[in-house]
């Protein structure tokens, strides 16, 4: 991989990377020990730098102008396979303890993982419709531990994160936001307007996603709530066509959009050139987009 690449930033010291790219949009904290800081001013540079005691330790890049080569965002699949290959069982060392995370068949086509060395592992995004590569993620093996987003077996400890309410909401507010900007950078390459935030659209789908994590349930259609026509109404949320995703245990919000990507049902609703409106509400690990057409 060149040299310059953006795989070059895991590591870095948070000054240097503020002398390279400038002050972030935003700063989202997340509940992996770390804070997103979010480059979304220009799309066709989108990315997100996870910064932990200083330093770089993840980036997620979306936008099709970075320099992520070999790993090109809008590139085929078959040409980027090229260049790595794609392994089904990756081992790390962490602090002295021993991880392999298996990746499935079907996770091998939309979403490989790639050891790069013991200090890093990138993870490609891809859309299973039109083969091309949607994202690339570099992360250190220890933030991959953290998010484990694969089948793991290990030797050793594997600790899991607590959240305060408090800091839940500071981390749900933030991911609402990315998947909101990444949802329309989607759009874009499709040559779709983008979707104008609607903060009561919104509100219903935290509600929804409240309801699932409270009461254990995984559905379009809520025990208390009802379905969507019955929440959008009860929000006084008027609208002449709507429609919802829902996802549930992505390690975040990224990860959640590249799955309704791979989900015709889900990525229909995404990239409906009828919407208009978008309300996200992200709920600890629940995720729900609500789209209208006013």
């Amino acid at each position: 991989m060149p040299e310059d690449g953006l795989h070059s930033w895991i590591g870095k010291e948070k000054d240097r990377i503020t002398e390279a790219f400038g002050q972030p949009e935003r700063i989202d904290p997340t509940g992996y020990g770390y804070e997103w800081w979010i480059y979304s001013e220009n799309k066709e540079k989108y990315m997100q730098i996870g910064i932990a005691h200083g330093k770089a330790v993840t980036l997620l890049a979306i936008g099709e102008n970075l320099p992520t080569t070999p790993f090109v965002v809008g590139k085929i699949s078959t040409e980027v396979f090229k260049h790595f290959p794609i392994e089904s069982n990756i081992p790390f060392t962490v602090d002295g303890n021993y991880y392999r995370f298996e990746i499935g068949e079907g996770e091998l086509q939309i979403r490989p993982l790639i050891k790069v060395s013991e200090e890093l592992a990138i993870q490609l995004y891809f859309d299973r419709y039109t083969q091309q590569l949607a994202g690339v993620r570099y992360l250190t093996p220890e933030v991959l531990v953290q998010q484990r987003p694969y089948s793991i077996v290990y030797r050793g400890e594997l600790e899991d994160s607590s959240l305060t309410r408090e800091e839940w909401e500071n981390v749900e507010a933030g991911e609402e936001q990315q998947i909101f900007d990444i949802t329309n950078i989607l759009r874009s390459r499709f040559g779709l307007d983008p979707l104008v935030w609607n903060i009561n659209v919104a509100d219903v789908a935290f509600e929804h996603s409240k309801d699932m994590s409270v009461n254990s349930y995984f559905s379009h259609s809520s025990p208390t709530a009802g379905e969507l026509a019955d929440r959008l109404k009860q929000g006084k949320v008027s609208y002449v066509q709507a429609g919802e995703n829902i996802a549930a245990k992505y390690p975040d919000a990224a990860a959640a959009v590249m799955g309704w990507l791979n989900s015709i049902g889900h990525r229909e609703a995404m990239l409906n050139d009828a919407y208009t409106d978008i309300g996200v509400g992200v709920y600890q690990k629940y995720y729900t987009q609500n789209f209208i057409k006013p």
